[in-house]
């Protein structure tokens, strides 16, 4: 009878899902937003509240979010991320400022406290990688040149998570340096060894992988992300990140069939993560937090826009780049849930989880959508204050282009915005 129920439950998930996307698709925007509201409805406090398949949907989003950073890891080489690193650093470093410092600032504005604000920090933080890698998809920019900018900034803050979890893990359980420091130099050097493999041996690893058939083809990519991501996550460092390494170690022939076979699967898996996320959010406990949310997702929708667009052009990307650049990096989501679940666990501030969680939820709906529609507004304010410059008092002296010779240059500088 248990069984009879999981089978109903899931299979009426995977019917939902699907009709969700074909809605989606009709109407040309990324189905991410009503994966999550389907989630709300069938979790707790929701519509239609699951019970027998509910654990073996949180076993399927981390494969979701295992497939999402394994398949955006077979778009590029190991060379292409050393070399991306050594460039965007600087981005980084932007990254962590912008976007780290509203969320300390609002959690001290609150009075919970330094140990919160180091929390809130990381959750404003993080972009979702899995929801961004999905979205890049959905939307055809995996080949455009802006997307290894973005890419960089993802891994930057991938990396800086085996870092800043065992601090934050340290912090809220109040325990000495010797401990936390030990933690940490553990986190550093399972990253390091398993990115050294990656570049120093991504050839061996991809012949030791490689096969004619198919069918061992992917146990065998699929088996190894999936152990490589349970050692690193088991070792602090985040499953992502071994997830993403694996696919930068593998390339040629290998990557390309992965990348084939593996692609139905991810995108299976990356929708049940999208519910899963849905789930754990009762929608009772949104709204009593949900102006401190709004305002958070507002300041920093802006300072990640403001990232990306400074880091593209940083990059000598054009114009139009840089504004998709900065409009795909604004959605937050399974880091920041990890991070706020933490902090609740350690009973640190009851508000903090709900306020994540409304925080989240908005960017990850509003996410995809400045990844579509920033550069297209972008391009409209700028023909707009064109039009007016062409009405003003200088229009007789000077010819001012109009907003359509406005939107060609800047298609012409986006000629090679894709490779």
């Amino acid at each position: 009878m248990h069984s009879a129920v999981f089978l109903i439950e899931f299979g009426a998930i995977i019917l939902a899902l699907g009709l969700l996307g074909r809605f989606a698709g009709r109407f040309q925007f990324s189905p991410i937003p009503l994966y999550l509201l389907a989630g709300l409805a069938f979790g707790e406090g929701g519509l239609l509240p699951l019970g027998a398949s509910e654990e073996f949907v949180a076993i399927g989003a981390e494969i979701g979010v295992i497939l999402l950073l394994l398949m955006l890891g077979l778009e590029y080489t190991a060379s292409d991320l050393v070399s991306n690193l050594k460039t965007q650093y600087p981005a980084g470093l932007v990254d962590c400022t912008l976007n780290a410092l509203p969320g300390a600032i609002a959690a001290l504005l609150m009075g919970w406290g330094p140990v919160a604000a180091v929390v809130l920090a990381g959750v404003t933080w993080i972009s979702s990688s899995g929801v961004i890698a999905k979205v890049l998809g959905d939307l055809g920019r995996l080949g455009n040149r802006e997307t290894p900018v973005i890419l960089s900034i993802l891994v930057l803050e991938d990396l800086a998570m085996a870092v800043y979890l065992p601090i934050i893990t340290a912090l809220l359980a109040g325990v000495g340096w010797a401990a936390g420091s030990l933690t940490l130099a553990i986190a550093l050097g399972a990253a390091g060894l398993v990115l050294f493999l990656a570049v120093r041996y991504g050839r061996l690893i991809s012949r030791f992988v490689s096969s004619d058939d198919p069918e061992k083809l992917l146990l065998v990519v699929l088996g190894l992300t999936i152990l490589v991501a349970g050692i690193a996550q088991q070792l602090q460092v985040s499953a992502a990140v071994g997830a993403f390494l694996v696919g930068i170690a593998l390339s040629g022939e290998v990557a390309e069939g992965a990348h084939s076979l593996l692609a139905p699967l991810r995108d299976l898996f990356a929708a049940v993560f999208f519910v899963f996320f849905g789930l754990h959010t009762d929608p009772a406990s949104i709204p009593p937090v949900l102006l401190p949310a709004l305002a958070l997702a507002v300041v920093t929708t802006l300072t990640k826009i403001a990232t990306g667009y400074w880091a593209a052009r940083r990059a000598g990307i054009s114009v139009k780049g840089r504004w998709r650049a900065g409009g795909a990096l604004v959605a937050r989501g399974e880091f920041s849930i990890v991070i706020a679940g933490l902090a609740v666990a350690a009973g640190i501030e009851p508000s903090l989880g709900p306020l994540a969680t409304a925080y989240v939820l908005i960017l990850v709906i509003v996410g995809p959508l400045t990844a579509r529609y920033t550069q297209p507004m972008a391009g409209y304010v700028s023909g707009l204050l064109a039009r007016r410059a062409e009405s003003g008092p200088a229009a007789g002296t000077a010819r001012v282009p109009g907003p359509r010779e406005t939107v060609e240059s800047l298609d012409g500088q986006d000629a090679g915005d894709r490779s």
